[in-house]
């Protein structure tokens, strides 16, 4: 669903899932290098022209405070909401030969590893990533993800003991709760099909098909997004439902008896699901410096904080971030994997989960 400005930060008693590691400050003092040199330039002598996925009530009040911050004039242009982030990337490729826009900061990952793919990505190893999982950025630079939300098992504590919450995905299929008390929405759209492509990637294609099968066949609840699953877990006409930490924390905003679980956090398991914001600098910027100084600006530690302060993100993507979010342990699986796994899991999607 698209993000409504909440206005509440996460209570800090909220039960967290623990990551563990240690705080790098590295990446702040670099950030603080690249303000101090970017406010040398005179106030409004630079510019740089920000192509946006992410909601305008949430990123220009960022373009804001980075203009006051830097002197560096921000240019943006936001989604359309009929189109959201495929207008952009598409705008982005027609206007390959003459570029226009100097960074693309988007709200998920496969449409930006998709301008990598088109060859209108420019490389950046940003030394602020230094403490950004592997996972999570692009090797050689062309991209690097940051912040972002989670995907978690909303569960009606009204109808679950606390003993019998879910530990694993494997739940969902083991008989543990009877399946009509399960709802997920359809994996053929949106973070659940994303999802579907990280479990593929996960556990490979034949296993993951599996999953889902057997999924479907249980007799789950397959209803039209996330919001909906969300609702009715809230209400109390299913114990599970399937969403993201967005829809999650509206219901407990809402008051819902409702709590989070978030899957295979044991060692050795194979994580849960995290799906973050990405930044890129396009070939050919023509503000390519100003460009470096906002990528380093957007994926600072301090601005993931900020982020989630706002109510934007939900957690942080490094391990040893010391910031209010939750705290999950992502799935261990390169964004790349991911993306590469979403044609085939999507194939598959649309033939299990057809309707009839």
């Amino acid at each position: 669903m698209r993000r409504r400005l909440t206005g509440k930060i996460l209570a800090a008693g909220m039960a967290l899932v623990f990551l563990t590691g240690c705080r790098s400050t590295a990446g702040n003092d670099t950030v603080a290098s690249a303000m101090e040199e970017a406010s040398g330039n005179a106030k409004g002598s630079g510019e740089v022209n920000i192509y946006t996925a992410v909601d305008q009530v949430h990123s220009e009040k960022i373009f804001e405070q980075f203009e006051k911050d830097t002197g560096i004039k921000v240019n943006p242009v936001y989604d359309l909401e009929a189109n959201k982030t495929t207008g952009l990337t598409n705008k982005i490729i027609s206007e390959k030969d003459h570029p226009v826009c100097d960074v693309f900061w988007n709200n998920e990952f496969a449409q930006t590893i998709e301008l990598q793919k088109q060859g209108v990505l420019a490389p950046y190893v940003s030394p602020v990533a230094e403490d950004i999982p592997d996972a999570y950025k692009d090797k050689d630079g062309y991209w690097t993800a940051f912040g972002g939300r989670a995907r978690t098992l909303l569960v009606n504590k009204d109808l679950v003991d606390e003993a019998d919450y879910p530990e694993s995905i494997f739940d969902l299929t083991s008989g543990k709760y009877e399946a009509d008390q399960i709802a997920i929405a359809y994996p053929m759209f949106g973070t659940t099909r994303t999802q579907a492509a990280a479990i593929y990637a996960a556990l490979g294609a034949d296993k993951g098909r599996e999953f889902f099968k057997t999924l479907k066949d249980s007799g789950v609840q397959v209803v039209d997004g996330n919001s909906v699953t969300k609702d009715m877990a809230a209400a109390g006409q299913v114990k599970i439902g399937y969403t993201d930490t967005d829809d999650a924390k509206e219901a407990l905003e809402d008051g819902a008896n409702v709590v989070m679980c978030f899957t295979d956090q044991e060692e050795g398991g194979i994580g849960n699901l995290i799906t973050p914001n990405t930044a890129a600098i396009i070939k050919g910027a023509p503000n390519e410096d100003n460009a470096r100084v906002f990528i380093d600006y957007i994926i600072s530690l301090d601005m993931e904080k900020k982020l989630i302060e706002m109510g934007f993100f939900d957690l942080s993507i490094r391990p040893s971030a010391d910031v209010e979010g939750l705290k999950v342990r992502g799935m261990d699986v390169n964004l790349v994997e991911v993306y590469d796994m979403l044609e085939k899991a999507s194939n598959d999607m649309q033939e299990i989960f057809a309707v009839q």
